[in-house]
């Protein structure tokens, strides 16, 4: 494309500038990052959004097994969901669960990973430590349990030994303990993991941040949750996320492993009503209604604990 300006003198000057690239190419490099876009969209709606769909469907249906006729239920289930009292025990249990194992789960994990990020001499060997909990499989993990808190285990075993033979108990078949334990193993098993997590981004904070605090007189205890808290608070929300997510949807199978949702309903949680609903009791339609409900939980959890851990510049 050629231009005309004037010269100094007042004589027309030919000039030339770039032309604008030919649309083709670029249309054609558009049209192939959408085709290599498919397969992965295909698989997204497919094995993502199809079972969030079903979920919803299931739940306005009256299924009464998989090979059993189906019949609209509206929100017949919604109705029955909310009149049983299981469900009500459900809810409070999990609603337990999440309180006071999150906050321990994320508060201890954050001291032990500001500890690790200091490299206290060993702290190589401490990192291995603390992942051990989570290389371990669940059922493993519950055998240990098992072992540690059954009428004959290793923890009554030890309270004979120290003289307190009489606070023993079947830890796991006793409706006041049944819960804490499961609490227990949330934590124990989550704490670790959620702490090297912790540690690998307190060691991308620059050090100088650290030796400027310490030049201003501020003890480990201040740096710790004064100015390495804040620098990370964005990290400290997606793995809380996390971890909000595991323990309100995977505690079933903990549950499954070593109460049975009992004795009674005394440590039934949400996730394992959805289990014991479907696949015991074979009431899909109950069972994914609860699942809508668990879904709607955990959504709203995700976007509180968003709003709770966002930067605030």
């Amino acid at each position: 494309m050629t231009l005309l300006s004037s010269a100094p003198g007042g004589a027309p000057v030919a000039r030339s500038t770039p032309s604008d690239p030919a649309p083709g190419p670029r249309r054609k490099r558009a049209q192939g990052g959408v085709i290599l876009a498919v397969p992965a969209l295909a698989w997204y709606l497919l094995f993502m959004v199809g079972p969030l769909v079903a979920i919803f469907v299931i739940a306005a249906l009256h299924w009464p097994g998989m090979l059993q006729p189906v019949s609209f239920a509206g929100l017949g289930n919604v109705r029955t969901v909310l009149a049983d009292p299981v469900f009500a025990d459900a809810v409070a249990n999990t609603a337990v669960q999440l309180a006071v194992a999150l906050p321990l789960m994320i508060v201890g994990a954050y001291m032990l990973g500001y500890y690790v990020a200091q490299q206290p001499p060993g702290h190589r060997i401490l990192r291995y430590l603390l992942f051990i909990p989570g290389l371990i499989s669940t059922p493993a993990k519950a055998m240990v349990f098992y072992a540690v808190l059954s009428p004959d285990g290793l923890f009554n075993g030890a309270l004979d030994k120290v003289g307190l033979g009489s606070l023993t108990d079947a830890w796991l078949a006793s409706p006041s303990t049944a819960l804490a334990c499961l609490i227990v193993l949330d934590v124990w098993s989550g704490i670790g993991f959620t702490a090297v997590l912790f540690a690998a981004r307190l060691g991308s904070v620059p050090d100088e941040v650290g030796e400027a605090a310490q030049l201003d007189g501020a003890g480990h205890w201040r740096a710790m949750w004064r100015i390495h808290f804040p620098m990370i608070r964005d990290f400290v929300g997606v793995v809380t996320m996390l971890q909000f997510l595991w323990t309100l949807f995977g505690s079933a199978q903990n549950v499954l492993l070593l109460t049975q949702g009992g004795p009674g309903s005394s440590s039934t949680t949400l996730s394992f009503l959805v289990y014991q609903k479907a696949f015991i009791a074979a009431d899909l339609g109950y069972s994914q209604t609860v699942g809508v409900f668990l879904f709607l939980v955990g959504l709203a959890g995700l976007l509180t604990i968003r709003r709770v851990f966002r930067q605030n510049y």
